[in-house]
């Protein structure tokens, strides 16, 4: 069993959510949605850096998430058995990762609502 830290409500906590990219501090992997690739590579890279960094400092998985209105979230989680987790320091990196990166994050929120919200069909040659 997982332990999950959002730092949203748990209403957006949802399998309709659109996972952007994550990160294992477990496996040492780092996973981008092929979805996303029409982003500009440095924003993939930053993304990439970001979520490896994140899971270095605090172990662990992170992973960066589209809910149902196109609001990203930062997502923590741990396996239960995983004493070297720190809940503390996951969650206080999070809210910097927001402070820091909003205007980054609020430029990918627009990216998901054209390409894949109530305005993709709009956008979308027919």
């Amino acid at each position: 069993m997982e332990k999950e830290t959002d730092t949203q409500s748990a209403k957006n906590s949802s399998p309709d959510n659109k996972v952007l990219c994550a990160a294992s501090a477990y496996e040492k992997k780092y996973y981008f949605n092929p979805e996303f690739g029409k982003l500009p590579d440095y924003i993939q890279k930053e993304l990439q850096i970001t979520c490896v960094v994140f899971t270095e400092e605090c172990g662990g998985i992170l992973s960066m998430e589209f809910d149902r209105d196109g609001e990203l979230l930062l997502k923590t989680e741990c396996d239960e058995g995983d004493l070297l987790y720190d809940e503390i320091s996951a969650g206080l990196l999070v809210n910097e990762l927001r402070r820091d990166k909003e205007e980054l994050f609020r430029a990918l929120e627009r990216f998901y609502y054209a390409y894949f919200g109530e305005g993709a069909a709009q956008n979308t040659p027919q």
